[in-house]
């Protein structure tokens, strides 16, 4: 096993992603966390997102080839170290699979769930969303699945439809933004993305448009928050709009996993202050 591949491929520079939304539900806690949410906490480092960065390497060595990022921004799978790979990604994530079913209230195992279909399904037949405009995007709610997974292990009911609407947005526009600078290399390995059957302009204004939508939907849970997060990532969307198809649009997504960081961060803090007075 070759654990220095295995990071590799984990994305560590993502790993907020999962781990962030879990942290928002700690904040907005009700109870001490039981020990089902560390182990959560856990399972959303290397062993969850090696599910999902690995099994979307692993299927989609064809359009990598192509793919300026891929051995430069992030690694390039060898297609040697393809069962190495399968391997580990089985062996890392199934204890802890076994041990969230066990710990997990019940309410809590259908966002679990919908983790590893839409985490798995993203990239892997017979599904493949990746590869299915719109659809590619709506599975990106993979991202706050966890968040929501803890969410109800803390607070014993599910959360506010409206809530899980916002976040669905947001994580499609996060994904629809990512699909743009792969518009070539989809194109040349013949996968529709939204991103390829939209053209890169209209996908950024669907970006801009979805979180919009979310920043009203959140304004009220995190009030001014939202309208203020919502406008960083229109400005983003703007400068992006500016440079779109340009070799500058990769500049202004490199700066997307820092904006994405910062602001779930201030997120966080946002919560704590909320839920303390």
């Amino acid at each position: 096993m070759n654990i220095s591949l295995l990071l590799k491929t984990s994305r560590p520079r993502f790993w907020v992603y999962l781990i962030g939304p879990i942290l928002v539900a700690l904040a907005a806690g009700y109870v001490v966390p039981s020990a089902a949410v560390y182990v959560l906490i856990a399972y959303a480092t290397l062993p969850a997102n090696l599910l999902i960065y690995g099994v979307n390497d692993i299927f989609d060595q064809e359009t990598d080839r192509l793919n300026q990022k891929k051995g430069s921004y992030e690694t390039l799978l060898d297609p040697k170290s393809t069962a190495m790979l399968s391997f580990s990604i089985v062996a890392l994530n199934l204890p802890f699979l076994i041990a969230l079913a066990v710990l997990l209230p019940h309410a809590s195992l259908p966002w679990l769930g919908l983790f590893l279909v839409t985490g798995i399904g993203y990239s892997a037949p017979p599904l493949r969303a990746k590869a299915r405009p719109f659809l590619d995007a709506a599975t990106n709610i993979l991202y706050v699945a966890l968040g929501f997974t803890a969410y109800v292990a803390l607070s014993h009911h599910q959360p506010p439809l409206i809530l899980v609407l916002a976040s669905a947005l947001w994580c499609m526009a996060m994904h629809a933004y990512s699909a743009v600078p792969d518009i070539a290399a989809d194109t040349a390995a013949h996968t529709s993305t939204i991103a390829t059957t939209l053209g890169a302009r209209p996908t950024i204004l669907f970006c801009g448009l979805c979180y919009a939508l979310a920043g009203i939907l959140s304004y009220a849970y995190i009030g001014f928050f939202g309208l203020a997060a919502a406008g960083v990532y229109l400005f983003l969307m703007l400068k992006s709009y500016e440079v779109a198809s340009k070799p500058a649009l990769f500049a202004w997504y490199a700066r997307f996993p820092a904006v994405n960081t910062v602001l779930g961060m201030l997120l966080f803090f946002d919560v704590i202050v909320r839920h303390s007075r």
